[in-house]
Formats: structure tokens, C-alpha cells, sequence
């Protein structure tokens, strides 16, 4: 497969001024972008293996092998039975924080129930291009007849726990309601037993891997392991996108407060964009950018990004990057990469402090300094 090589730059770049703009010396920064791969219908996850290869989660329901030294691509078989329709699919993949030790993988996908779709989390290991001792950790309460909203991000603390999204299913109340998982961020033992610390472990009407709820559709989330931080940024409605900071036990609000407004007319959503006992966002998007995927960038290769957010926009069809204070107040914004005209999907960062990027016309990206 040929890759095909890219320059741009970031004076290139469009800047908006919802905030404060970048530095000078990012905007005259040269960037290499290469398309790796293609042809891949909806890349949804990607995870980096030890031995130089790249597993790629396509929503279709497959999964590849990319060999990033020469450029081959395998399929992968073994994955279970899954419900593609609408935003249903194959979601996320990422590696167990024990990986050497265990060759654990993990997976999130919407599962057929009676007819409707649940996010489940699952996990499995990869034995000669196929997956083998796969496991449905949890299916989640979260059914309904819509086929949109299911969340699906993975991610993992320092400290033997799993964390997974699951958005609203289009039911808006199902983000209030702790009965269920619907817009929840929900906390798991590797293994999918129930942490005895998660916040409602010993309420009788809540469900107890929920770890934050009032989430519309979160399909970005990133944990800090050097500031212990979860970060999460969700879909909102006609505007109204949020990056939040996520803390144990919180209420974000959906859809009682909202910074979006109803599809059908031009009122908020909601009772605005404030509510006691409601957490506000880091930062909101007006008019809506659609984000996905999301890392806190802690590489070498762009030394004036550390610490920066980084997140796709489907909508806009850009690399978002917020640069933040030392209170994680949002202080900066940039739109990049709008010249590879794609739909960032996910963003994954490498040892190099190099970027991947996937959009949605089935592209896997690579990008670095020049």
C-alpha cells in the first residue's frame, strides 16, 4: 500500500476566537502528515501493539492488523456477533494495563438484545490473527429502539480499574435515571466485578458501576496517569458540546441543563445552563463541532502541546486542540488538520509524541513534525 505524504502548516490554520489564540511559534510549526491506511470504513478505535502493528476497530464490525513498517493489513477474526445499524457497531479497543503479563484486549460494541442494541464491554486476546477467550464483561442497561447514542470509550486508571461511556440511547431522561446505564460513565475491576468504592455501591435503587451520570453521548474519554484525571468530552445537542472533568459520583447535568439548544425550535434544552448540584463543563462548543476521541497530549514532538486536549471534530472536520491552565480552566483553542477535509474519529499519541488520526472516510493518519 503507498502512503501518501502531506505538508501542511499551522499558519494555515484556522484559529477561532471563542478564546485565546495559539502562540506565534505553533502557528509556524511544519507539520508531516502521511495516510497510513485506507479504505477502512468507520475506524472507530485503534490501539498500538508492542511488535510495530496497529489494531483498528471498524464500526462495520471487523477488525485489522496494520503493519506500520510496510504498510500491510490483515483482518482479524474471532469477534462475536454484533448489531451495526445506525450508530451501532464496533466501538472502542484498547489495551489492558497489564498487557505483557495477561495479552488482555479490550473491546466495546453494541449488542443485540431481543432486537435492540446495549453497549457491552468485553474483553479478549489475539492469538495468530485471531481472538481467542472472549469474555462480555458487562452488557449494559441501557436498551432502547433507537440506534444512536451508545457511547463506547474505553480507558483505565493506575489503578487496576476500566472506565466505559455510555450515552443516553436517545432516551434524554435515561441520563437521570441511576436505575439503568444510559448516560453514564460506568467504573469496572479489570476482571468486571464491581469496585467496592464506586459511589453508589450501596444505594438500592442505583446501579452500581455507575461512576458520573448525566451524560448525553461522551465519545471521548482520557485518563491523566500522572495528575490521576479523567476526561471526558460528550456530544450536546444543537450546540452545546462539553469537555468535562470527570469526579466520582458527580451529576453532569444532561438533560436538565445544557448549553445546546431543541433541534425543533430555538429554546435551551432544558432549565439552562445551570442547575444546583449539577457540574459545569471545562469548556462548551456553540455551534456544535460533534467531538470524538480525546487524549491529554504528553509527548516530545510538539513540546508546546503537554498537557494540551486534543479531540476530533466530526462536524467541523478537525483536530481540536484546548490548552488549559494550571486549574484546567480552558484558556485556548485551535482548529488543525482542516486540510485532510476528514472526520476525525480518534486521535491515539505514540511513543514518539507522534499523532494517529482515523476519520471517517476509512483513513488511518500520521502526524509528526516535519
Amino acid at each position: 500500500m503507498s502512503l501518501i505524504k502531506h505538508t501542511f502548516y499551522l499558519g494555515l490554520v484556522f484559529l477561532i476566537n471563542y478564546s485565546n489564540s495559539t502562540s506565534a511559534h505553533e502557528n509556524k510549526t511544519p507539520l508531516e502528515i502521511k495516510t497510513i491506511a485506507k479504505d477502512l470504513g468507520v475506524p472507530w478505535g485503534m490501539i498500538l501493539l508492542p511488535d510495530n502493528t496497529m489494531l483498528i476497530t471498524q464500526r462495520e464490525g471487523f477488525l485489522s492488523q496494520l503493519d506500520l513498517n510496510n504498510g500491510q493489513i490483515v483482518s482479524i477474526n474471532g469477534l462475536p456477533k454484533i448489531k451495526v445499524k445506525g450508530q451501532g457497531g464496533l466501538f472502542d479497543i484498547a489495551l489492558s494495563p497489564n498487557y505483557g503479563a495477561t495479552g488482555w484486549i479490550y473491546f466495546s460494541y453494541s449488542k443485540d438484545i431481543s432486537g435492540q442494541g446495549a453497549t457491552a464491554l468485553s474483553r479478549a486476546k489475539l492469538d495468530n490473527k485471531r481472538l481467542i477467550d472472549w469474555q462480555d464483561l458487562l452488557i449494559t442497561e441501557s436498551t432502547t429502539n433507537t440506534n444512536v447514542h451508545y457511547g463506547g470509550r474505553i480507558s483505565f486508571d493506575n489503578n487496576s480499574h476500566v472506565f466505559l461511556t455510555v450515552g443516553d440511547r436517545g432516551v434524554r431522561s435515561n441520563a437521570q435515571n441511576l436505575s439503568n446505564h444510559a448516560g453514564s460513565i460506568l467504573r469496572l475491576n479489570l476482571n468486571g466485578t464491581i469496585p467496592t468504592d464506586n459511589p453508589y455501591i450501596n444505594y438500592p435503587n442505583a446501579l452500581a458501576e455507575i461512576w458520573t451520570y448525566g451524560h448525553r453521548n461522551p465519545q471521548g474519554m482520557f485518563f491523566n496517569k500522572h495528575t490521576q484525571q479523567l476526561w471526558a468530552i460528550e456530544h450536546g445537542p444543537r450546540g452545546g458540546d462539553e469537555i468535562n472533568l470527570i469526579k466520582s459520583g458527580h451529576n453532569y447535568g444532561w438533560p436538565i441543563v445544557s448549553y445546546g439548544m431543541e433541534y425543533s425550535k430555538d429554546i435551551p434544552v432544558g432549565l439552562g445552563t445551570s442547575h444546583e448540584g449539577m457540574e459545569q463543563p471545562v469548556k462548551t462548543y456553540i455551534p456544535s463541532i460533534a467531538p470524538s476521541g480525546l487524549i491529554q497530549y504528553s509527548g516530545k514532538a510538539f513540546p508546546k502541546w503537554k498537557n494540551n486536549l486534543l479531540t476530533g471534530s466530526l462536524k467541523l472536520r478537525h483536530l481540536n486542540k484546548i490548552s488549559l491552565d494550571d486549574r484546567n480552566n480552558a484558556i485556548g483553542e485551535a482548529r488543525l488538520l482542516r486540510e485532510i477535509n476528514g472526520r476525525i474519529r480518534n486521535i491515539i499519541q505514540d511513543n514518539n509524541g507522534w499523532l494517529y488520526v482515523s476519520t471517517d472516510d476509512g483513513r488511518i493518519l500520521r502526524v509528526k513534525p516535519e
